[in-house]
């Protein structure tokens, strides 16, 4: 059989030669990063790497208006860079997400890629890069400083949107439910002891309103992406930066982008800091909380099917034991609190990331970056799952809700008012020490008629707040 040969060809930069595939659009500073940060392997977000290209794009386009760069090349490099932003070559960036450097490696990635598909275009070979290189032109007026945050900001509002929709769906579910089980009442309970009747409605009614909140948590904390540092090069100087290109770099950007994006006030600010995506990090941080608790709440709720509590029937996904017929397990619930712990993680993460960033540089913008991704990416995928695949199959156990509501000693809590709290108290220990209903341990000892209980013990009228009432108290 014969061998075949891979054609290479040499690439040289400040470390020395190296052979690089012949047909790779990537060059040798690309190939280095594969070999030095193994991480995680996998390779950059996809929507990161369109936003790269986006920042290219709008950089040529500005240089060329600048006089800085010539119409042949710039032309050459926009085309090269609309044929990623549509999803062309995409298996050229080959960079770890998780790499030493701030970033450059994924800079100098998207550099190589449009250089060399440039080159291309214009008739050369790759890896020559007669008439396009990646840093004097197509790095022109750029640092992987102001390039690299202002592709991770674009790609965060990239992300924000499906999170948002999908948590408005599970917002819209919540209501839902809280309409069609308004009428359904359920123990409330506190400390995982009774307390007082609720409406089921009620319940998921509080959800909706959690739901709802986070919502507007993560939307208020997006503001910040909209304010980049493009023009500040390596530190927020501006260096090697034309008076046209600064002025006009950002405008340039929201024109390609379509996001109405500004220019940080101070780009030395703008270069070194990251808390604006610790907001945001925060903000999915506490969504991720919130939904955990609501999947604790409905696991409890749905507790059995027969030695539990049993209020709520969740609907069945998959067979609950590999040993045990018939059993099935609310799954979709346990997932998404594991993909909420997930989240929470990234943010410790971020967290770290940001505050470990030193004078005039964030050096872990990598790591941060990439989990902050995850996690937008995870809590749609999360709370789609919840509302798909569990909310809007939930149906409410009527009767076992009601069931537990008379069984209850909690309903001695409406007595107080009429009777006094030490009557009450007296009520609620002799029903649990004889096993008897809180009613008829009242009629036993006289405290109240048949006509007053059948006010003062009517569930639903413990489930909303009082108005003018008939029953005259003691």
């Amino acid at each position: 059989m014969a061998k075949v040969i891979k054609k290479v060809r040499i690439e040289s930069d400040f470390i020395g030669d190296m052979e690089v595939d012949a047909e790779a659009y990537y060059g040798v500073q690309s190939l280095r990063s594969l070999q030095n940060f193994a991480t995680t392997g996998r390779t950059l977000n996809v929507k990161f790497i369109k936003n790269l290209a986006r920042v290219k794009k709008a950089s040529a386009i500005t240089n060329r208006d600048a006089g800085e760069l010539d119409s042949e090349r710039a032309s050459a490099m926009i085309i090269a860079c609309d044929e990623v932003i549509a999803g062309k070559m995409l298996d050229q960036f080959i960079t770890d997400p998780i790499q030493g450097g701030a970033g450059t490696s994924a800079n100098m990635n998207m550099n190589e890629v449009i250089a060399n598909r440039a080159e291309e275009l214009l008739g050369g070979v790759k890896g020559s890069y007669q008439m396009v290189t990646p840093n004097d032109h197509v790095n022109m007026a750029q640092s992987t400083n102001d390039v690299f945050p202002t592709a991770a900001k674009l790609t965060v509002l990239d992300l924000i949107p499906n999170v948002v929709a999908e948590l408005t769906r599970l917002e819209e579910a919540f209501l839902a439910k809280s309409k069609e089980f308004d009428h359904v009442l359920k123990m409330g309970r506190t400390h995982l002891q009774d307390a007082v009747p609720m409406r089921l409605g009620q319940a998921f009614g509080s959800y909706a309103a959690l739901v709802r909140r986070d919502i507007e948590r993560i939307e208020y904390s997006k503001r910040l992406m909209s304010m980049v540092n493009m023009g500040a090069t390596a530190i927020g100087t501006a260096l090697n930066v034309s008076p046209y290109y600064l002025n006009n770099i950002v405008p340039e950007l929201s024109k390609v982008t379509g996001y109405d994006l500004i220019q940080s006030p101070n780009l030395f600010d703008g270069t070194e800091n990251t808390d604006g995506f610790t907001e945001v990090s925060a903000a999915l941080k506490v969504c991720a909380l919130n939904l955990s608790k609501v999947c604790s709440d409905m696991r409890l709720m749905a507790s059995g099917p027969k030695a539990g509590l049993a209020e709520i029937r969740l609907p069945g996904k998959q067979n609950g034991s590999s040993i045990m017929p018939g059993k099935v397990n609310p799954v979709i619930l346990e997932v998404v609190s594991q993909a909420a712990f997930a989240i929470i993680g990234n943010d410790v993460t971020i967290g770290m990331a940001s505050q470990a960033g030193q004078l005039e540089l964030n050096v872990f913008e990598p790591v941060l970056f990439d989990r902050l991704f995850d996690s937008l990416e995870m809590l749609a995928n999360a709370a789609r799952t919840l509302t798909n695949n569990c909310i809007v199959g939930i149906v409410a156990n009527e009767e076992r809700c009601k069931e537990l509501v008379n069984a209850s000693v909690g309903i001695a809590t409406a007595l107080c008012p009429y009777i006094g709290y030490k009557k009450s108290s007296d009520v609620a220990k002799t029903a649990i020490a004889q096993n008897k209903s809180v009613r008829q341990v009242v009629l036993e000892k006289g405290y109240l008629t048949e006509e007053e209980l059948d006010v003062v013990l009517d569930p639903y009228r413990m489930t909303s707040p009082a108005t003018e009432d008939t029953l005259v108290k003691n």
